[in-house]
């Protein structure tokens, strides 16, 4: 049998191109992969350009916070006011109050500015006023109940300046806006620029707002963060106490054990569902349940906990059972198969090596819970004033308190630029809480992460 020769009339054959040769085709496409290439890299351009703007706008508003304005002034005390029996009763001492000792303030400022021959219209002690925070009254009197021996003498204090003042040396406030201020004039900036020359009055690092207290309306710059704080941290030990031992467990029995059917179908799509919710339905939910059907304390950190782990365990169940599913199959059968019952295979084998997942979503899921506003807006940690620390470790869970995002969203609706400006403050000690959280993430995955 030969091969059958081609009719002269058929077409020829295509005529083979070399390797080398870009066709039209070819081309094309390589035009088409440059143009995604260049779209992705102006993508991450773009991210990285709104996150710079992101992260700059923070710290040009918030880093004022992390300084503060004091004045070193010597108080005279005066036995007259502070001490009329002169027998250094501390209860007779006790009942002075911060009335008492605001004259002697203006008074120890007033000499100050004479001393420093900084001439000024204002001619009376009283016109000090304005210059000193609310609280430096309560400053010294707290000293001298602490320490009797000190009536009599000139003692140098440390005072807090007054937010106009702070703001003036910050550039929040301006000479021409003081025109149509009450709280301070411009005869008060010139003095304050004849202090800032003479070194007594000087802007340092703020501790107090790291570890202070909140503080009323009129008192902004002596707010402070760290009850919220504290607050956030006792939220934190009752999600973690719930949510990593009920998700980890939900999701070994869903994942290992559970039978596949209708029902275990429905409860993994409400769980999925579940992770979609806006936070603030928990928040309702964590209202009517806790609150007006437990009777539990409104405001307490133990109720906002509460709230948080209802939101942070669909997080954890999802995240723990794509951990458990990353296992490979045949771990467990190799476990099976040398006789470990289904138990001793899972929580064995398969759980140790899942452990990185679980750890990275638990701490996620906390991160998340950590920065969440709306649901503690529905329990009333807004609406209270973190004033005192607890007293001991009941009191933190049970007594009223806020929290981190909670006095941050509660800063931004006063009406002083002062609040304004720590409100952007607690913005960075929250995202440095945050960042923390994630190291921790990476670490404990890495340390934990088992090859296969």
């Amino acid at each position: 049998m030969t091969d059958a020769s081609l009719p002269e009339n058929s077409a020829a054959a295509p005529a083979h191109r070399s390797l080398n040769t870009v066709d039209a085709r070819t081309r094309k496409r390589n035009r088409a992969e440059a143009r995604f290439r260049a779209y992705g890299i102006a993508a991450v351009a773009t991210g990285l350009v709104f996150l710079v703007i992101l992260l700059g706008s923070i710290l040009f508003n918030g880093v004022g916070a992390f300084q503060q304005t004091f004045i070193k002034v010597p108080v005279y005390l005066d036995p007259a006011k502070l001490d009329k029996s002169g027998e250094r009763d501390i209860e007779a001492i006790k009942k002075v109050s911060t009335f008492g000792y605001t004259p002697l303030i203006q008074q120890g400022l007033f000499d100050v500015v004479q001393a420093a021959g900084i001439e000024t219209p204002l001619a009376k002690p009283g016109d000090m006023k304005q210059m000193i925070s609310p609280s430096a009254a309560a400053q010294v009197r707290d000293t001298v109940i602490e320490n009797p021996d000190l009536i009599g003498q000139t003692v140098d204090f440390r005072i807090l300046a007054s937010s106009r003042v702070d703001g003036y040396l910050k550039d929040r406030v301006f000479r021409e806006d003081v025109v149509r201020d009450k709280n301070i004039d411009v005869e008060h900036l010139d003095i304050v620029d004849g202090l800032v020359a003479a070194g007594i009055v000087v802007k340092e690092f703020n501790l107090t707002f790291i570890t202070g207290a909140d503080a009323s309306e009129s008192r902004p710059e002596q707010a402070g963060l760290g009850v919220s704080i504290l607050g956030s941290f006792f939220m934190m030990l009752v999600v973690l106490a719930l949510s990593l031992p009920i998700g980890v467990a939900a999701s070994i029995y869903l994942e290992e054990f559970a039978p596949k059917n209708r029902f275990t179908d429905l409860i993994e799509v409400n769980i999925s569902n579940l992770a979609a919710v806006p936070s603030i339905v928990f928040g309702i939910l964590g209202l009517a349940v806790f609150i007006q059907f437990a009777h539990l304390p409104q405001s307490a950190p133990l109720v906002g906990g509460l709230t948080l782990t209802l939101m942070t365990l669909p997080t954890i169940v999802i995240s723990t059972r794509a951990s458990l599913k990353s296992v490979p199959p045949s771990i467990r059968d190799a476990a099976l198969g040398v006789g470990a019952s289904k138990m001793q295979a899972v929580f064995h084998h398969v759980l140790p090596m899942a452990m990185p997942g679980i750890l990275t979503g638990t701490i996620i899921g906390l991160a998340q819970a950590l920065g969440e506003t709306a649901p503690l807006l529905l329990i009333g940690m807004v609406g209270y004033i973190a004033t005192n620390y607890p007293d001991g470790l009941a009191s933190g869970f049970m007594d009223p308190n806020s929290a981190m995002p909670a006095q941050i969203f509660e800063w931004a609706k006063r009406a002083d630029p002062a609040y304004y400006e720590r409100a952007w403050g607690g913005i960075i000690i929250l995202l440095v809480f945050l960042m923390t959280m994630n190291i921790i993430a990476i670490i404990l995955r890495r340390r934990f992460e088992r090859r296969w």
